[in-house]
């Protein structure tokens, strides 16, 4: 008997933590039955368990690495007409979904997968999974905005602060910003500059821990190779497990 969200997680349905949402919503059912309680229990083998009346399946894991272009966005659900993350995987039959976010205006390197347990780790900000980005901005950030950055500014979710901040100039009188960000409340580093008084031009992700891809061209995506999900797996604390 297993955990019920470990059971959706590890079918490809969600993350953990949004299994979880889908639960006490009253989404799942065990044997025609609606379970509402996290702390149900299931027996994969023997139980008929469905999400939205889908049946839910064993299936083989999936990682793929996307370089998202601005003007995709990263939900499931149709968005205003927005071109979605997942219809670059249309011909693929398991059930994929990004972890993590970037909005619509960012761009960038995004895990695509069916793998809810490695999900909930490179996402959740307690395991302290690094994503570095390049910012930006109209002109030079001044040593007092960098400290301020630094040292955390006070948004409404709590302090944001931005880790190993790098700044050179960049072409047309812009400034180029690379920050390191462990946690992701939404549009956290625009509102950490914003909060300083330096409006974001451009916003891109260009490494998830040790993960990087130059070469990888906005719109196009690759399956990660086994030493890069290795890597991730060591970065996110999974290593010595099966996920």
């Amino acid at each position: 008997m297993e955990r019920l969200q470990k059971i959706l997680a590890r079918a490809g349905i969600a993350s953990r933590r949004k299994c979880e949402e889908y639960i006490t919503a009253g989404r799942v059912t065990v044997d025609g039955q609606v379970v509402r309680e996290l702390g149900a229990k299931a027996d994969p083998a023997r139980s008929v368990i469905r999400c939205d009346g889908e049946r839910v399946r064993a299936q083989r894991s999936l990682y793929f690495l996307v370089n998202k272009p601005r003007g995709m966005v990263c939900s499931r659900e149709a968005d205003g007409g927005h071109a979605r993350v997942t219809d670059l995987f249309a011909s693929v039959e398991q059930r994929l979904f990004t972890v993590g976010r970037l909005d619509a205006d960012s761009e960038g390197l995004l895990i695509v997968t069916n793998d809810g347990a490695l999900a909930d780790r490179l996402a959740h900000p307690r395991h302290g999974v690094a994503k570095t980005y390049r910012v930006e901005i109209d002109g030079p950030l001044t040593p007092e905005q960098q400290a301020r950055l630094s040292k955390g500014v006070h948004l409404a979710e709590g302090t944001v602060r931005l880790a190993d901040i790098r700044s050179r100039p960049a072409a047309r009188g812009r400034c180029q910003v690379r920050v390191v960000l462990r946690r992701g409340l939404n549009r956290e580093i625009r509102r950490a500059f914003a909060a300083v008084g330096r409006r974001v031009r451009r916003l891109t992700r260009v490494a998830i821990g040790r993960l990087k891809a130059p070469g990888l061209a906005p719109g196009s995506y690759r399956m990660l190779t086994a030493s890069e999900l290795d890597g991730l797996r060591e970065d996110s604390g999974l290593v010595g497990t099966d996920k």
